[in-house]
């Protein structure tokens, strides 16, 4: 079991430009920004990201202008809000030349890509960078994985964007250390701005419990898209030595299947799970909800929670979405030891367990959910480091940067074909054919 309290957490937010806030050169704000990634009623944690950073724009910044570009996947059709200004369909090359036309004809004075792996298209999701490429206006991205070992695709997509912005921004500073060490990123140009949440004020969850009708249930959540990786089969195989202690106890799994997962197996692996409970005998004690909540129900689950566990697998993970709520909304966390969760939990707004832990993770539940006190100082910790999160401090950090970014701009040159030495055949058809586009 890990002590989550010797592992340093990241100030709110660092670096970046020599940093916005205390930086003396006169800013200007953006006007206008293309805001590029998913968005709601798309159902990933990406799509509720962007949707609440545009927003937050909004209400933050009324008088500044934001088009809002949302990825359209394989399939995909969606009934997109208003505020959505283009879509862009991912596997359609043309849909980013045309969206770079759009943008260059908006007289928008700043990009802001929400970038994940999976969402654009081409190998390792080169084709974002048709838009890139053919606009020559500030480029900010937020980049929601960095890997530390990519493949040669992965890494030459990246060193291209890098190459490309002004401003990197990442959620952790282990990301932020992997730029610099593993991409040769320059350090002034990353800033570490902690992941989103909503402003809500502290609920007890007995007060909320009671929404739900399950007073008396000391409650245990994780919520998300389920798929393999998450680790609930952890916490199922947990919960006969955690109903020793704490004979009530209910774990509530909120989330609908992936729809990837559904796509290739339906829902074979939620059965498997529910097959894992009724084997150990613990079925009466697992609550699912298997559906795409909207933040409001969302919001309520997780009130109605005594303590949060992300018992997820991936030890590099950066960013989790899920995490970030559940501490800004001061629940007490059992996390494994990925990235993300060892710098959030660092203040003692939680505990770290082993990958797997099966006892590790029964123990630490456990503990939370008989100690009240012990129960009580973790919300608070949470609680209170959560209030410099909220999505409307998240994008004014970000604005400061953008700030420094657009007085600072000098043309950025349009690429060519000078730049279309990708690693492997596909790609190099790509950047071919991005060529001959000019």
């Amino acid at each position: 079991m890990y002590a989550a309290a010797d592992i340093r957490r990241p100030r709110p937010q660092t670096g970046g430009l020599g940093s916005a806030a205390g930086h003396s050169k006169k800013v200007t704000r953006p006007t206008r920004i293309a805001l590029i990634g998913n968005a709601l009623p798309r159902l990933c944690g990406l799509a509720a990201f962007t949707s609440h950073v545009y927003d937050a724009l909004v209400t933050c910044f009324p008088e500044c202008s934001i088009d809002h570009y949302a990825m359209v996947d394989p399939g995909g059709h969606y009934c997109f809000p208003e505020s959505v200004t283009r879509s862009i369909e991912q596997t359609d090359v043309q849909s980013y030349r045309y969206a770079a036309q759009a943008i260059r004809a908006s007289d928008a004075d700043l990009i802001w890509v929400q970038h994940e792996f999976g969402i654009f298209g081409g190998p390792a999701g080169c084709y974002l960078l048709q838009i890139l490429e053919q606009t020559d206006i500030p480029l900010a991205v937020s980049l929601h994985t960095v890997l530390e070992t990519p493949d040669s695709d992965q890494r030459e997509v990246i060193e291209r964007i890098a190459d490309r912005a002004a401003l990197l921004i990442v959620m952790a500073e282990r990301a932020r250390s992997i730029l610099i060490g593993s991409y040769g990123v320059c350090p002034a140009k990353i800033a570490v701005i902690p992941h989103g949440i909503p402003d809500r004020a502290y609920v007890e969850p007995a007060l909320a419990q009671r929404c739900f009708g399950l007073e008396e249930r000391p409650t245990i959540l994780t919520f998300g898209l389920l798929s393999p990786g998450k680790g609930i089969e952890t916490m199922i195989e947990a919960l006969p030595a955690i109903l020793k202690r704490c004979p009530s106890a209910l774990y509530a799994v909120i989330g609908a299947t992936h729809p990837h997962l559904l796509a290739s197996e339906n829902e074979a692996y939620r059965e498997r799970l529910q097959a894992l409970a009724t084997a150990l005998g613990v079925a009466g004690h697992v609550h699912w909800v298997n559906r795409f909540l909207c933040e409001a129900d969302l919001l309520e689950r997780i009130a109605a929670a005594d303590v949060y566990v992300t018992p997820y697998g991936n030890p590099a993970q950066i960013t989790s979405g899920a995490l970030a709520y559940a501490f800004g909304l001061g629940k007490p966390i059992v996390s494994t030891p990925y990235i993300h969760a060892c710098e959030l939990l660092a203040d003692g707004g939680g505990q770290l367990v082993s990958f797997g832990d099966v006892a590790g993770t029964a123990e630490a539940v456990a503990n939370l959910l008989t100690d009240n006190p012990l129960r009580a100082k973790t919300a608070e910790i949470a609680y209170a480091h959560g209030r410099s999160m909220t999505w409307h401090n998240m994008v004014r950090h970000a604005m400061d940067h953008f700030a420094l970014i657009t007085a600072a701009a000098a043309p950025v040159p349009v690429s060519t074909a000078r730049q279309a030495g990708f690693s492997n055949g596909a790609t190099r058809q790509v950047a071919l054919e991005f060529a001959a586009s000019y």
